[in-house]
Formats: C-alpha cells, structure tokens, sequence
C-alpha cells in the first residue's frame, strides 16, 4: 500500500500582498516548500465566489471560481493595472487576517479597471474558455451582472419578472447589461487561467491538489435562480424544506444551514446530469475530490423553511448508490474522499463502503466524552487503510487549542493513549501528528496550523458563527526551512515522504 501525507491550507490563507492569499509568487513557493517537506498532496477549501458570511461553503456559484485569488500582480504584468494602483488601494493590512469589506470595496474596483484595459476578447483562448464553460457561464455572469442591478440583494428578493426569469426581462437585462456581464466573463477567464498555470506546476513537482466541494449550494446562487427545478422549491421559487442538523449532544436546537435541498427524483430522471457536470467540472480543476457532508447521500435532515431552529426537522432518503453508480459510469473511476463525519449510521457507513471512497478520521473526536457511540472509530489503532487521517479540519479547533479546551478527564485519556506524562502541553502536538502519520491511513492529511502549534487563535471557522471565520492567514516566514526539513523527517520516519 502507497503510504501519503498532505497539507490543509486553504488558497485565501496563503501570505502574499494585496490582502489575501491568492495564484500569487507566494503559492508558486508554497508548493516548492510542499515538495521539500516531502508532501504528495495539498488540500484546500472550495474556489467558489463567496458570498454571505464570507464562507467558500455559500458560494454564488458551484462552478465559478473566487476573483480575489486572481494575482494582482500577475496584471500588473500583463500592463493591465499598475503597482502604483495596487498599492494605492491600500489592502496590504494585517499579515495574519483578511478583510473581506476592504477587498470588496478596493480589491474590486482593481479588477473592473484591468477588465477596462484588457483585449482579451480578441485571444483564440478567450473564445475556446467561453465555448468550454458555456453550460454555467452565461447564467453566473447574468445573474451577478444582475445582483450588481439590484444593489447586492439575493435573487429571491428581485423583481418578479427577474426571479422567474421571464423571457422578455432576461432578454432585455442582458442588452442592457452586457458590459458588467463581460466583466463577470473576463474574471473567469483570468481565474481558470492563472489557476491552470498553479495546478500544472504543482503537478510538475510532484503536488496532487485535494479540492472540496460542499454537497448543498447557496439559496443566493445561480445554481438555484437558474434551475429551480433541481431543488424543493414551491411554484414562487420559494424553499419547501431547507439543510441542516439535528440537535445533539453538540447543540440542543441543531443547526439551520439555509440551504435549499435537491428534488433528488427530478435528478434521477435526468441521469444526475448536473452532478455528473458539476464533478467533471471539479475534476478538470483538482487531482482528487472531497465531497463535504456525504451522508446527505444517504439520509439528509430536513427543516421546513422559517423554522428558526432544527428541532422541527426530519429525515429524507437521499439518493444512495443510485448516483454514485451512475458517477462511476460516467466519468470512470475518480478519487473522491467522502467526509463522513457527524452523525453515522450503518447505511452511511455501508454507503462509504459501497462507493469504494476514501472516508476520514479526525483524531480530535477520539476523545470526546460527550459522544459514547462513534468516538472509538476514530482511535489511530481502529483505522483502516482506504481512509484519510487528520488531526482536524476546518471545522475544528486547531489541535493545541483544542488539547487545552477539553476536560481534564479527556486530557488525561490522550496522554494515556500516547503512553507520555512527560511532554510539556504546549509541545503535546507534535506527538498527536505522529500518531496520524503513523496509523495505517494511506493518506495523511495535517493543517498547517497544527505543524506550526498554533493555538485557536489561527483557528479556521467556529460552526455556526459569523464574523470572524474564513480570515486567517499563514505568515511567511513561518513556513521556514527549517519547517520543511523537520516536517520531511517525520513524514520519512513513517513512510510517506
């Protein structure tokens, strides 16, 4: 069995200049520092436009990429915006964080002013991007030209005439706005492009990309303005039911994601065909896919719309293998890691087994007193091999500040599992680490905050908060030489460098 290790860091938390991480010089030497330290893999979070919140899980579409990764520079160079221009706007700041107000409100001025410069619309390339993206592109670019319109507003609160997409409204909408929907076009281009540019040198070093998908879109997204069909929406294209999670030992009234749910029958008459699209999409982007969420496959929680809380919520059959079987027909086999993580069931369990996917381990949850039913199946020792181990996630706290949040009691059980009384709380760490690389996981995966032994406050998003999450950043001299090499070592020592 090939024995692999990879890094978490999401493409915003990169350093570079101009406010947050991005296609930049600074990714280029990420990947070369990647390779020193002897990694196979880098996963990262979705590329998708964020919207509301800031979260890549809302995004304004699934198959659009995030112009603020667009390198600022890289225009510059192209004689599309000047350093004088970039550095004017004044979006340098914090090292560590990102300001999502300053990028909208300066970041994006910058890109409407290259656009202004740009010739691209004469290139052989620009035509072949919009003829290769012509089943997503035109709505996304009409729909933001759109939003722009309508001051930023979610669709569902449009004119009527726009939110049912009225023939003669959407016509006349794209005359009248065809320039901003040209804009919209020249921001995927750039994207696509630049990101190409990235992912063929990562692969030319070695670096497969680890890419996310989350399972629902945003209700604000073209995906839903433009085919209502595919969801549980009434004949006002308004939500019937909504996603979210039970209440649990976590959370007594669960948790109300928003997210409109897929008419999963009006899929399985099509074939799956917008999944089908929506993975080729992912995979003409990344090496391998992790699909956030799996076991909605199998059973998801349903919440009718304008309950506040999930109390009220139940359980629907998914779709099952019935999709999975059809993917494989497809598109062959792929490399998909499912998170199945939460709550787990047999048939989730049964489901992640049938599909053949890798599934994941999370250390941190090994340990929880609260959870008396599954916490054992994420003990190191009880791993298999066709699984991918972490310390934690996005999700989680980082694995220090969590070590110093938990009881006593479950402090006391990791340091029993680790057979070590003696290593100091703050370096504590970097034995948790090797306990993940030396399990029997094919593939190892460590945040990059946790080979720094960072505390929470590096932590990357707190579930169900808004705020302060999706803004930390890695500065640059924290990923040393010196880092590289003791991070090889330890990825040598179990084999899988």
């Amino acid at each position: 069995m090939k024995r692999e290790a990879g890094i978490l860091l999401s493409i915003s938390s990169l350093p570079s200049h101009y406010g947050i991480g991005c296609f930049s010089k600074e990714a280029y030497r990420f990947v070369d520092w990647l390779e020193a330290a002897g990694q196979s893999y880098w996963q990262i979070l979705p590329m998708g436009p964020t919207g509301y919140g800031d979260s890549p899980y809302q995004s304004f579409s699934t198959f659009a990429g995030n112009p603020y990764f667009i390198d600022l520079e890289a225009l510059c160079k192209k004689g599309l915006l000047t350093k004088e221009e970039c550095d004017a706007a004044e979006l340098e700041g914090d090292p560590g964080d990102i300001n999502y107000g300053d990028l909208y409100n300066r970041r994006i001025p910058l890109l409407h002013t290259a656009f202004e410069r740009s010739s691209h619309k004469k290139s052989a390339e620009y035509l072949e991007f919009l003829q290769a993206n012509e089943d997503w592109l035109p709505d996304y670019t009409l729909f933001m030209a759109l939003k722009d319109a309508n001051d930023g507003a979610a669709w569902t609160s449009w004119p009527n005439e726009l939110k049912i997409r009225n023939p003669e409204a959407i016509s006349e909408a794209k005359e009248r706005l065809a320039r901003q929907i040209d804009f919209y076009a020249f921001l995927q281009y750039e994207f696509l492009a630049e990101w190409g540019r990235l992912h063929n040198y990562a692969a030319a070093h070695g670096i497969s990309i680890i890419g996310d998908i989350p399972i629902y879109v945003s209700l604000d997204s073209a995906d839903v303005w433009a085919s209502p069909e595919l969801f549980q929406l009434d004949e006002n294209n308004v939500p019937k039911q909504i996603a979210g999670c039970p209440p649990d030992g976590f959370s007594a009234i669960g948790q109300v994601w928003g997210n409109p749910l897929y008419d999963w029958p009006y899929h399985e008459k099509t074939g799956y065909e917008w999944w089908i699209r929506r993975l080729l999409n992912c995979f003409r982007l990344y090496d391998s896919v992790r699909i956030d969420h799996f076991r909605g496959f199998d059973e998801y929680y349903a919440i009718p719309f304008g309950e506040d809380t999930a109390i009220n919520g139940h359980w629907e059959k998914g779709p099952g293998m019935s999709l999975f079987r059809t993917v494989l027909e497809k598109l062959g086999p792929r490399d998909i890691i499912a998170e199945d993580l939460g709550y787990v069931t047999d048939s989730v369990r049964k489901l992640v087994k049938d599909t053949g996917f890798k599934n994941m381990k999370v250390l941190e949850f090994a340990f929880d007193s609260r959870d008396t039913g599954s916490a054992a199946d994420y003990l190191p020792h009880n791993y298999g091999t066709n699984c991918v181990a972490y310390t934690g996630t996005h999700d989680n706290e980082t694995i220090r500040g969590w070590f110093g949040s938990i009881t006593d009691e479950e402090r006391a059980a990791v340091r029993t599992y680790l057979c070590d009384k003696c290593t100091p709380d703050s370096q504590l760490y970097l034995p948790m680490i090797a306990l993940i690389l030396r399990s029997t996981a094919s593939l190892a995966v460590i945040p990059i905050q946790d080979w720094l032994g960072l505390g929470n406050e590096a932590r990357m998003n707190r579930p169900s908060s808004i705020g302060t999450n999706w803004r930390w950043r890695v500065p640059g001299e924290a990923l040393s030489e010196e880092l590289a090499d003791m991070i090889r070592t330890e990825t040598e020592s179990f084999g899988r460098a």
